[in-house]
């Protein structure tokens, strides 16, 4: 998170800390009362948001791709279009944020991952279309402006872009006393990318007989959380400090709920550039069926086999624990799947190879036959 806007000494004496003049004074021409209202007062600190973004320059700066221009400070980032590598550059653009699962991390007080949970929203979409992530903007408003805290954001945020390949360029914190508490906080960001006109990914290239290869998500990632916090911390009275066995490594409820989301970008470019990608589908709210029926043309069906993956534990937790129809399940979460590839059925094992290749945990969900755009899931998952 790089928040430009930056005031360089503001809220100091006319000559600042160091006796350098400010660029400007102001007067009234009327005598100093008593006891003037600033902004402090009103309980935003301009100091606060300066020092946040001080904490936060060397992050940032290992987001920078070779494009971006200038540094940070202006009131707008730039970044140089290299057009020479493209015929017909088209440029991609996707916003998102966190939800509830906000929630979870100021509950725990732990903020370093959910700007990764950011990222991933909004760079996978981008790739969805056969786009490479550019660069990301991000926007952070909060109660309080506490420099640390707002740092963790950022860092994890930092993080999430440098997995992606994709820079940092800007961002803005707002401060909003009286409609946030001290420790409520919201972000979301918004993503540019770039696609050659004649590679972009749709449901136009899918085609009978192609195959649906699924890559694991990492958990819940950054969907379903009012569903999640409903049925295990509010009907279901669990604690976020827990350990739950099926979790494995003494890991806590808490925990496994802020897991950070998979960020796939650059897998999947890899995976454009090595094999015959027709199409790829995010899966985010709305689950396997509502994101996958996205990208399949009318005149067929996406078939995925339930019982070629095993959801993680935490999906089973929340299933008994809120005596979730099936159907709701698969509505609301990834389970287990968070983005989908359709490639043609020539392509699919080196398709396979290249997520291996990669560390991606991948395999052959299904395929694509003749129907009337929808999708079809058969069998069950794996238990135990």
């Amino acid at each position: 998170m790089t928040h430009v806007s930056e005031r360089s000494g503001a809220g100091s004496s006319p000559t600042g800390a160091g006796g350098d003049r400010q660029p400007w004074t102001a007067g009234t021409g009327r005598p100093a009362r008593k006891r003037s209202v600033s902004y402090a007062d009103a309980g935003v600190s301009i100091e606060a948001g300066d020092r946040a973004v001080e904490l936060l320059k060397s992050k940032v700066r290992q987001t920078r791709r070779p494009e971006v221009m200038g540094d940070l400070g202006g009131f707008a980032g730039l970044f140089r279009l290299d057009t020479g590598k493209y015929q017909n550059p088209i440029l991609a653009s996707s916003t998102d944020g966190v939800g509830t699962k906000l929630v979870i991390a100021q509950q725990m007080d732990i903020h370093d991952t959910v700007g990764i949970d950011l990222v991933a929203m909004v760079v996978d979409d981008l790739v969805a279309c056969g786009a490479e992530p550019l660069f990301l903007l991000d926007y952070i408003a909060t109660g309080e402006v506490v420099p640390d805290k707002v740092a963790e954001i950022g860092a994890g945020i930092a993080d999430g872009c440098r997995y992606a390949g994709c820079a940092l360029l800007g961002g803005e914190t707002a401060e909003h006393p009286g409609v946030l508490r001290p420790d409520e906080y919201d972000i979301s960001a918004t993503g540019v990318g770039v696609v050659e006109e004649s590679e972009i990914l749709s449901s136009e290239r899918v085609e009978v007989g192609d195959v649906v290869i699924a890559m694991r998500s990492s958990g819940l990632h950054s969907n379903g959380y009012s569903l999640v916090r409903h049925v295990l911390l509010g009907a279901g009275r669990m604690r976020l400090d827990v350990v739950i066995d099926d979790f494995g490594r003494q890991r806590t409820l808490g925990e496994e709920l802020l897991t950070p989301t998979k960020i796939y970008a650059q897998d999947c470019l890899k995976l454009i550039a090595e094999a015959e990608v027709r199409a790829l589908a995010h899966v985010t709210g709305g689950g396997i069926p509502g994101n996958l029926v996205r990208i399949l043309p009318e005149h067929v069906d996406a078939v995925v086999n339930r019982s070629t993956w095993k959801p993680q534990p935490v999906f089973d937790l929340i299933q008994s624990k809120g005596r979730i129809e099936d159907v709701e399940m698969e509505a609301t979460f990834n389970m287990g799947v968070g983005m989908f590839a359709i490639v043609s059925a020539e392509d699919a094992d080196r398709a396979l190879a290249t997520l291996t290749g990669r560390g991606v945990d991948a395999w052959q969900a299904g395929e694509i036959i003749e129907g009337s755009g929808n999708v079809q899931m058969i069998g069950q998952h794996t238990r135990g």
